[in-house]
């Protein structure tokens, strides 16, 4: 790839000459192309577009900064929140622009239809959102959390403080499923019981027979994994149902963010959360919109007085980091990044921490949980 030169940035100031004239010696900052995969509509385009903010603000931040010796220009693509069109405009960038790191996807559905175009034009995605685990792919760096990062703290923090018994709610694809079978397994192995699990279409916002079988059922607390506009309406509807029958009916969720309090009106209000940061202010960006600006500057440093690096694949990046001393957030094995884990209610809202862990490094196909699992467990139809 061919750099091209953007303007001047100092970066040896007062140099003086034999006669004594002091100038400014300036380097040329080399540009470099990356790709921005988010949806500007849609049922999840609150989400995406937090992620595509935060992204834009990284972009800002390394290009006004005279600590890289490099610039990003961004070609966006909107699949508007359509499966297929991710993988034919993930293609698109990394086949014309020229670029190889792109910042996206939301859904762990889209995120797998990007792969196989990443692994065809060596291209890297910067992933970050929570997801499900059960993945480690060299073409992705995992930026947010995995359930050893968010569900499992949520869940063991909930158990002794809300009671055993639990309804699972979830988006019917990979990431739902997958949460649940998690919640399931822990919730076995603290004796608990769960009540319920079900699940609805991406965007499906009929919630009427969920909250007609929570009322009968009376869970002690509820593992939201819906997506969107289906949880937006589903937490508004169990609101309704609190005011209408004075039970608790606590929430928790690993994917639920600042970005999407103002969509549920008092329908968040309560709800626990487990995630590496929440904002401490009224930004709402939330860790959608952070973890994206950080895995911005992420790049920026792993590319940092590395003139040609951006060709190199992930593990050569982070190989050639850790060679000069340095710690790149993901890991060489597995190419997740080491968190915090924040557990944090919404109140007044917005989120107050509960309680805070320090960083643990992400363990993607929960290699410790077996050792947690019972030794015969039982299958049942739930219902």
């Amino acid at each position: 790839m061919k750099y091209r030169q953007s303007r001047p940035v100092p970066i040896a100031f007062f140099n003086a000459d034999r006669c004594g004239v002091f100038y400014i010696r300036a380097q040329m900052k080399r540009i470099i192309d990356i790709g921005i995969l988010q949806s500007l509509s849609g049922n999840y385009a609150v989400l995406s577009g937090a992620s595509r903010t935060g992204a834009l603000q990284g972009v800002a931040e390394v290009n006004a900064s005279s600590d890289y010796d490099l610039t990003f220009r961004v070609s966006a693509r909107d699949p508007e929140g359509r499966n297929d069109r991710y993988a034919p405009l993930c293609r698109e960038i990394l086949r014309e622009t020229g670029v190889r790191h792109i910042f996206g996807c939301v859904t762990s559905s889209s995120r797998k239809e990007v792969i196989p175009e990443l692994e065809r034009f060596d291209g890297v995605l910067w992933y970050p959102v929570p997801y499900e685990g059960f993945e480690a792919s060299e073409r992705v760096a995992y930026m947010h959390s995995c359930p050893n990062q968010h569900l499992l703290p949520l869940l063991d923090w909930a158990l002794p403080a809300l009671g055993p018994r639990g309804y699972l709610v979830g988006s019917n694809y990979i990431w739902g499923w997958e949460i649940a079978q998690i919640a399931r397994e822990r919730i076995a192995v603290a004796g608990g019981e769960v009540t319920g699990d079900r699940y609805l279409a991406l965007g499906d916002t009929e919630a009427d027979h969920l909250i007609a079988e929570i009322t009968a059922l009376r869970p002690d607390f509820i593992v939201n994994s819906l997506v969107g506009e289906s949880s937006y309406a589903f937490l508004a509807q169990l609101a309704e149902l609190r005011q209408k029958t004075g039970a608790a009916l606590p929430v928790l969720s690993g994917n639920f963010t600042e970005c999407e309090i103002a969509y549920c009106d008092a329908g968040a209000e309560g709800l626990v959360a487990a995630g590496p940061w929440f904002e401490p202010g009224e930004g709402r960006g939330g860790s959608l919109a952070e973890m994206a600006r950080q895995a911005v500057h992420e790049l920026a440093r792993l590319l940092n007085g590395r003139p040609g690096a951006e060709t190199l694949s992930l593990s050569e990046l982070v190989a050639l980091s850790l060679a000069a001393g340095e710690k790149p957030r993901p890991d060489p094995t597995h190419f997740h990044a080491r968190q915090p884990v924040v557990i944090a209610q919404i109140r007044a809202g917005r989120f107050h921490e509960i309680l805070r862990h320090p960083p643990r490094g992400a363990d993607p196909y929960l290699t410790a949980r077996d050792r947690d699992l019972p030794a015969a467990p039982v299958l049942r139809v739930v219902s």
